[in-house]
């Protein structure tokens, strides 16, 4: 009689992930790209093409002869993994192997595994079940989180601020991070294209189930969308309702950061041109054209200084005192320079601000 307490008739669940050696997803590598769990690596069973394959045989010839089909091609694909990915793991290996709902896929890899003599796990769902996790984290965390939101005019440096304060030991939100973009017209990341929307989501739960939910988050005070990410609802409704801290810096200061900041852009001035050829409805055609040719002349200190005037700093206040429910009531951190020391003794200012309000939490602490 089969004994119900051995724990490898147990089903694995999305939290046992951690207690496993490897986590292998099984998936193609078109459904790992989209996302998948952090760390997994990817062993597909069937690449792309052979999924599409096996996919048009069931509809057009039904189960068996998809099955017979792919079946022959799970088996090349296993053993070539067990020949090439898995030929130095020792015999105490535990992997944990998970493909769409966990089924066939991971199935047929964990049997084989466990015929060379590895205790592998399926994951129970597959990654249905880490989706539905990654969701139920965000609902539950966002709402208890005590968030501090770094605000301040394009140019303020408020990314490199979390980086000092993440650096002080400080918990940090970094947004910007997980959707792969700063968040300004021209925040593309040179040579990085943006996650999914569901790796984002995972890149953002990732952070949340780790956070000490009786310590402040910092986290800039972005929009409701990073370039083409969509932020949680729950997410900008907390950051529109959360204490805000200010970064006030000249327009100097400003411009010499940014021109550190994002001096790539000046590598492909072609591009940059376009990216600011979408602004001729708002800006107008000749202003346009000016900073047009700016961009194609690698022009950058003028371009970026009429940017920050014209089209950043004009809607900078109104936005903010729109969208945050307690502008009225932030703190403010005056930043002399934006160099590095200069980031520095704005991080140092914003921790003294929450040292103060973890003292006096029920008083707003007075502008540093």
């Amino acid at each position: 009689m089969a004994n119900d307490n051995d724990p490898r008739r147990q089903p694995t669940r999305v939290t046992d992930r951690h207690d496993f050696d490897t986590i292998i997803d099984a998936r193609s590598p078109a459904e790992f790209a989209i996302d998948h769990i952090p760390g997994a690596i990817n062993c597909p069973v069937l690449d792309d093409d052979e999924r599409r394959i096996v996919g048009t045989l069931y509809k057009q010839t039904g189960a068996f002869e998809a099955r017979r089909v792919g079946g022959a091609m799970v088996a090349a694909n296993l053993a070539r993994h067990l020949r090439e990915r898995w030929a130095e793991q020792p015999a105490d290996w535990r992997p944990m192997v998970y493909c769409w709902r966990g089924g066939l896929r991971s199935g047929s890899m964990v049997n084989w595994m466990r015929l060379v003599g590895w205790d592998a796990r399926q994951l129970a769902g597959g990654y249905k079940s880490f989706r539905r996790h990654v969701l139920e984290i965000v609902e539950a965390v966002v709402p208890l989180l005590r968030l501090q939101v770094i605000c301040g005019a394009t140019g303020s440096g408020k990314t490199r601020v979390l980086e000092a304060l993440a650096a002080r030991g400080e918990q940090v939100l970094d947004l910007e991070h997980c959707a792969s973009h700063k968040g300004s017209l021209l925040g593309a990341w040179p040579g990085v294209p943006q996650p999914s929307q569901k790796q984002f989501e995972t890149r953002l739960a990732t952070v949340l189930e780790a956070v000490d939910l009786a310590r402040p988050l910092y986290v800039e005070g972005e929009s409701a969308r990073i370039g083409r990410i969509a932020l949680p609802v729950p997410l900008v409704e907390k950051m529109r309702a959360a204490h805000c801290i200010e970064i006030e810096a000249s327009p100097e200061a400003r411009l010499a950061f940014l021109l550190r900041d994002y001096a790539y852009l000046g590598d492909d001035r072609d591009a940059l041109a376009a990216t600011l050829g979408r602004l001729k409805e708002m800006q107008g055609k000749e202003t346009v054209q000016r900073w047009q040719a700016w961009a194609l002349a690698g022009d950058l200190p003028p371009l970026f200084g009429e940017l920050m005037r014209l089209h950043y700093d004009p809607h900078y206040g109104r936005s903010q005192a729109r969208h945050f429910a307690g502008w009225q009531l932030r703190d403010r951190v005056q930043a002399s320079e934006l160099t590095p020391s200069g980031i520095d003794d704005v991080a140092d200012a914003i921790q003294r601000l929450g040292d103060r309000r973890s003292t006096h939490p029920h008083t707003s602490a007075p502008p540093a």
